[in-house]
């Protein structure tokens, strides 16, 4: 059975930003899954209390390989393309210049797509067009609704790893501060919990 401890993602555990897993598990023999929320900026606790981080990678998608440094695939959606930075920040030496790493931003025009190559790896940045991650690239990866219909939570992260492996389609290429300038205000989601 793989380990979080096997992979890139023992540190991030370490560190208490992985937070609200909806999976976290072994995918396949030899990798290791994350579905949840990843916190870019903690928020200053006074004394004992626990805080929602300032800053988070929400509906995120994570597949790491037992033994190596590097996150092989990641996606999910942050309110600001800006956080991009963050992201890269907190990663650090876990991106590779050959992974597929999907980003979508809130604040991105809807008919917008770009390539963003920062942190030494290559982004695709989108809008979030439908209400998940998980179907924008479903669809995007054209994956069969009825191929993932029986499977567990495990199973249907790792295909939608495995065809983003498969994944090349080429999006005009900017740098991160064209992004900065294409970017709109911050859309704050309805709904908020006060």
């Amino acid at each position: 059975m793989t380990t979080i401890t096997e992979t890139a993602l023992a540190s991030l555990d370490a560190e208490k930003r992985l937070l609200s897993p909806v999976f976290k598990g072994q995918t396949k023999p030899g990798y290791f899954g994350f579905r949840g929320e990843i916190a870019l900026k903690f928020a200053q606790q006074f004394s004992d209390e626990a805080r929602p981080p300032e800053i988070r990678f929400d509906q995120v998608m994570i597949v790491a390989k037992a033994g190596e440094p590097t996150i092989e695939f990641l996606a999910g959606v942050a309110l600001s393309l800006e956080y991009l930075k963050l992201l890269c920040e907190v990663l650090g030496d876990k991106l590779s210049p050959t992974g597929k790493y999907f980003f979508f931003a809130g604040n991105l025009p809807i008919d917008k797509k770009f390539q963003i190559s920062y942190g030494g790896a290559t982004f695709w940045v989108l809008p979030l067009e439908e209400a998940t991650v998980y179907n924008e690239l479903r669809d995007m990866f054209m994956i069969d609704r009825g191929d993932l219909k029986k499977m567990d939570t495990a199973g249907k992260l790792q295909i939608v790893a495995d065809a983003a492996a498969g994944f090349d389609e080429k999006f005009p290429e900017i740098s991160f501060e064209e992004g900065l300038q294409v970017m709109g205000p911050i859309k704050i989601p309805e709904n908020r919990p006060v």
